[in-house]
């Protein structure tokens, strides 16, 4: 029996183009027998959520299950708790712009940046306590998210005005969204639950307009 082995986010859903893809391929033989495809179609081995053992399905049981099963993973709770924090620092370097900075164009885009993720952070807290989950994490797991900029960095975003604040700004930025599209497209195949995905998308369609407009304003 041919067993199909799945281990990015969403398995149920990939578990039904599995199934369907080999009943496509029972039906070209013109001698198979239909119900018997169907009740010997390959069994699925899927990934159980940590700390449960993986489970083997029928492809029909994984068919019936695969639009019910989004319950959050530890790649969908760790996405929340990082990108809060994430979000944070970005709102911190806008925070300087109407100050420092020279540009208007840059201080209309801080604004943007900072409309749009003050809303996203109580959105993925909202998230993490409907699952019953704090927003702490292991502080060490900070450290590891891409695109932060260090605190010597920021200092020196702190001290700078005028067209050196631009600069700087703009270099960070850049960075600091493509690490947020980074852990967003990470979450998107490790994780599981819909929302959570729905978010990763949000943030790689929006982080990726404002790169190219902050390149463009470089």
């Amino acid at each position: 029996m041919v067993s199909t082995v799945l281990f990015r986010r969403a398995p149920y859903a990939t578990i039904a183009l599995a199934a369907l893809a080999a009943l496509a391929l029972g039906g070209c033989d013109s001698d198979a027998d239909p119900k018997s495809a169907s009740a010997t179609g390959p069994s699925v081995l899927v990934p159980g959520k940590p700390g449960e053992a993986n489970r083997t399905l029928s492809a029909q049981d994984a068919e019936e299950q695969r639009a019910d099963d989004d319950a959050p993973n530890s790649a969908d709770v760790s996405y929340a708790r990082m990108m809060i924090a994430h979000h944070a620092q970005a709102l911190e370097l806008t925070e300087l712009a109407p100050q420092r900075a020279e540009s208007a164009r840059l201080k209309a885009l801080a604004e943007r940046i900072s409309a749009a993720q003050g809303p996203e952070i109580e959105a993925m807290r909202a998230w993490l306590k409907e699952y019953g989950q704090s927003e702490k994490s292991d502080a060490h797991a900070h450290t590891r998210m891409p695109g932060m900029a260090t605190e010597a960095q920021l200092e020196k975003l702190r001290a700078a005005k005028g067209k050196a604040f631009d600069e700087l700004f703009l270099t960070l930025m850049i960075t600091h969204h493509e690490g947020a599209i980074t852990m967003a497209t990470d979450v998107k195949g490790q994780g599981n639950n819909v929302r959570i995905e729905e978010m990763a998308d949000d943030v790689v369609a929006q982080q990726t307009s404002e790169i190219n407009r902050m390149r463009n304003m470089l």
